[in-house]
C-alpha cells in the first residue's frame, strides 16, 4: 500500500468516526426533544448543541487540514445504477436509500448548485457586474435606509411592550371582595334583605293571619325581625340594593286549585 492510500484510508477513518459522533449527538438530541419536551430546560438543550456544533467543528477542521488534500483530487463514481431494491445499500444508510438509481445519483453524487439555482445566480452575479459604482452606492444606501426603518420600528415596539410590561402590576381584578362578602351573607343568612311581602299571606300560603311571616323567609336569631310592610326592626341597618319580591300563590300559579 502506497503512502497516499495510507493517507486517505487514514482520513476516511477519522472522517467516518466524526461522522458517527454527529449522528448520535443528533439522534440523542432528537429523542430528547421527542421525549422530554415537558421537562427539558433551555441549558441541557444549549449543552446539546453545542456538542453538536464541536462534533461539526471538528470535521471542518479534519477536512481542511492537510490531510485532507487528496480528497479534492478524487472523483466519485457509481460501480452499479439499478432501479430495483438493494438490501445490502438499504442496511448501509440505516434505511434511508432504498435504491440507487439514475434518478438519485445527480441528487447524492451532485457537488455543484442545480442547473437553474445556478443559472440564477450567474445572472445576479452578471448583473451586479454591470452596474455603476454610483447606482450600486444609491441601491446600498436605500437598502441601509430600510433596514435602519425597519430596525427602528421592531426597537420601538420592543420599548412600548417593556414599559407596558413593567408598569402592569399583575392579572387585572374582575371580582370585588366586598360584592361577593355581601352575596354570601345575603343568601346563606338572610342579611340586608328586603322582603317585600303581599297581603293576605300567612305562614302556609294565602289564608293565613295576617302580619305574619312565614318561617322560610325569617331571619335567624340575632337578625333584624322583618315586618309586613317591608321595614325592617331595631336591630336591623338599613336595606340595599339586595331585594327579594315573594309573591302569593294565587299570583304564582294562577290556575292552582
Amino acid at each position: 500500500m502506497s503512502r497516499e492510500e495510507k493517507q486517505l484510508e487514514a482520513l476516511l477513518d477519522a472522517v467516518l468516526s466524526r461522522l458517527n459522533d454527529l449522528k448520535l449527538s443528533i439522534g440523542a438530541m432528537i429523542q430528547k426533544i421527542e421525549t422530554e419536551f415537558e421537562t427539558i430546560n433551555w441549558p441541557t438543550f444549549l449543552d446539546n448543541f453545542a456538542l453538536i456544533s464541536s462534533h461539526l467543528t471538528g470535521l471542518s477542521k479534519i477536512i481542511a487540514t492537510e490531510m485532507g488534500a487528496p480528497l479534492r483530487n478524487l472523483t466519485v463514481l457509481p460501480l452499479l445504477l439499478s432501479p430495483e431494491r438493494d438490501e445490502a445499500l438499504w442496511q448501509l444508510t440505516e434505511g434511508r436509500i432504498p435504491v440507487f438509481s439514475h434518478d438519485m445519483v445527480p441528487d447524492y453524487l451532485r457537488t455543484k448548485p442545480e442547473p437553474t439555482a445556478e443559472q440564477k445566480m450567474m445572472a445576479h452575479e452578471t448583473k451586479a457586474n454591470n452596474l455603476s459604482p454610483e447606482t450600486a452606492a444609491k441601491q446600498v444606501a436605500q437598502y441601509q435606509k430600510i433596514v435602519s426603518h425597519v430596525f427602528d420600528m421592531v426597537s420601538k415596539a420592543r420599548e412600548e411592550w417593556e414599559s407596558d410590561s413593567s408598569a402592569r402590576s399583575g392579572v387585572q381584578q374582575t371580582s370585588s371582595m366586598a360584592d361577593t362578602h355581601a352575596l354570601v351573607a345575603a343568601v346563606s343568612m338572610g342579611k340586608n334583605l328586603k322582603v317585600n311581602i303581599p297581603p293576605g299571606v300567612g305562614p302556609n300560603g294565602p289564608g293565613g293571619p295576617p302580619g305574619m311571616v312565614p318561617h322560610a323567609i325569617r331571619p335567624p336569631a340575632g337578625m333584624a325581625a322583618v315586618s309586613p310592610s317591608g321595614g325592617v326592626g331595631q336591630m336591623g341597618k338599613a336595606p340595599s340594593a339586595i331585594k327579594t319580591n315573594i309573591k302569593s300563590a294565587n299570583q304564582i300559579h294562577p290556575y292552582g286549585r
